[in-house]
């Protein structure tokens, strides 16, 4: 079955991980050039001010595909697979595709989110979360660690402290702890999880996507910058940021702000 469903309208691509049968699990051959494709379209639509990134059934993603990773070496050691190369860098595919957009990405995670569903989730720039969801990184209990990105992220993003706390018990967190964490943005019923997804996004498409764009490439390069000062003297040689000063919505957004009308974006 075909990993990701795309869907666009309103300037707002929605991805949907498609296998509900299993949980939406990451890995198989293939995934990681699926991922790169929707999102080398994303940033090539200049249409595109927002992606979501949600999952069909009862989880957002169970993690790594078990089954791909006995294929891929042909042998299981002790109580987890041998992971090979091929599907590590397979998984890593999944995550620099989604770390390259351009735009907000917004993680609506609808149930679990456990070892690289987590680390997906992770990767984005903001995550609503369905009232029954879990998030876990819960890989040392069978051997092996969260090596796509979740043993660095969430310690940047929750603070040391409250990381290893999930981290070293492998334990499971409910979205309301997710909140009070500080790695989950809002809490909603499950029913009305899609309709929060698309109210932070039709917030962010009201906005310049120049400005948007500028900003999230901003946070992102600075937060690798030795320093404040270097963050904020490097911002200005930022692509985005030079797009942004050169843009028509560079002068649109005062103009409009004068004359006491809402903008037109052209987001170029």
């Amino acid at each position: 079955m075909t990993l990701l469903t795309v869907e666009t309208s309103d300037h707002v691509t929605t991805l949907t991980l498609n296998r509900p049968d299993t949980m939406n699990p990451l890995g198989a051959k293939g995934d990681g050039d699926a991922f790169a494709a929707a999102c080398n379209a994303i940033n090539a639509d200049m249409d595109v001010r927002c992606v979501i990134l949600t999952g069909a059934g009862r989880a957002f993603s169970a993690g790594g595909d078990i089954k791909a990773m006995k294929q891929r070496t042909g042998t299981f050691g002790g109580t987890a697979p041998e992971i090979s190369d091929g599907y590590r860098n397979n998984i890593h595919k999944v995550l620099r595709a989604l770390y390259s957009l351009r735009v907000p990405l917004i993680a609506a995670v609808n149930g679990v989110a456990m070892g690289g569903g987590f680390e997906i989730a992770l990767a984005c720039d903001l995550i609503i979360a369905a009232d029954t969801a879990t998030f876990a990184l819960p890989e040392p209990r069978v051997g092996l660690a969260a090596l796509a990105g979740g043993l660095h992220r969430l310690p940047r993003q929750i603070g040391q402290k409250q990381a290893m706390g999930m981290i070293l018990t492998g334990r499971r967190v409910a979205a309301a702890e997710g909140r009070e964490l500080g790695f989950v943005n809002e809490v909603v019923p499950a029913s009305e999880l899609m309709d929060a997804a698309r109210r932070w996004a039709a917030q962010i498409c009201e906005l310049s996507p120049m400005s948007i764009r500028a900003s999230k490439e901003a946070v992102y390069k600075g937060l690798d910058e030795a320093s404040l000062a270097a963050a904020m003297t490097g911002q200005m040689r930022y692509p985005a940021m030079s797009a942004m000063l050169r843009s028509e919505d560079f002068k649109e957004g005062p103009m409009a702000f004068a004359q006491k009308r809402p903008p037109q974006w052209k987001g170029r």
